[in-house]
């Protein structure tokens, strides 16, 4: 029997890849890649000369079914996502069910995801935070889910937002989460890094025909004079 690896790639910048990833990228039998395009250039810059399949979110369930069958025939078969890192709010999860499911050998390497230095960038507390990833593009959807988040007790709350929806999202979330502090982060890693602050209301001034990767971060709401506690683990 073969295995099955999920290999995180670059956020932005080439250069935020593992010596570890590298090698088994170069190793294995074929990559399952979400966007084989952005693939291609990246297996190019590192001389990469691994076949590459098409696995996303139009045939994940379909391909899901194949990729395990070529991994119990002996096949070694690399994940990846257009970015970050397989099954984050990217194909990969129902892979990872089925390896599970079907008693095939898989192993996830650490690796980049946008959220984490969003995350750290926002200097909101870090202990205890939720990580909500894309929410329906529906607004039915996107505000149910918002409601369910403003019954929790307030955290620090992360979500992934299309530049197509973030006008929609942040009003929604003004209005049902109220006007928390918040900071939006572009393209993180790229050339046109960028971190914008503020209330979620004055956020909403400063989106004007914004483009590229977006992570919102939206913090708990604190008493005057309330210090946070981030104590690290």
């Amino acid at each position: 029997m073969g295995k099955l690896i999920f290999v995180p790639t670059p956020v932005g910048n080439l250069e935020d890849i593992t010596l570890r990833a590298i090698r088994i990228l170069g190793e294995v039998d074929a990559i399952a890649a979400e966007d084989t395009r952005s693939a291609a250039f990246l297996l190019k810059k590192y001389g990469i000369t691994t076949p590459l399949f098409p696995y996303h979110v139009k045939n994940e369930r379909r391909r899901a079914d194949d990729i395990i069958r070529q991994v119990s025939e002996g096949k070694t078969i690399a994940v990846i996502s257009e970015s970050g890192t397989p099954g984050i709010s990217d194909p990969g999860w129902t892979l990872a069910r089925k390896a599970i499911e079907s008693g095939i050998p898989f192993e996830i390497l650490p690796g980049p995801t946008a959220f984490v230095p969003a995350l750290i960038l926002s200097g909101f507390p870090v202990n205890g935070f939720s990580f909500e990833g894309f929410l329906s593009r529906t607004g039915k959807g996107r505000r149910r889910r918002l409601r369910k988040i403003a019954e929790q007790p307030p955290r620090t709350t992360i979500f992934y937002v299309s530049p197509h929806r973030i006008a929609d999202f942040i009003k929604d979330a003004a209005e049902i989460l109220g006007d928390r502090n918040a900071v939006l982060c572009r393209e993180i890693s790229k050339v046109f890094e960028d971190v914008i602050r503020g209330r979620i209301s004055e956020i909403e001034q400063k989106i004007e025909g914004i483009k590229g990767e977006l992570v919102f971060i939206i913090g708990p709401e604190q008493k005057k004079g309330e210090e946070n506690d981030h104590e690290a683990m």
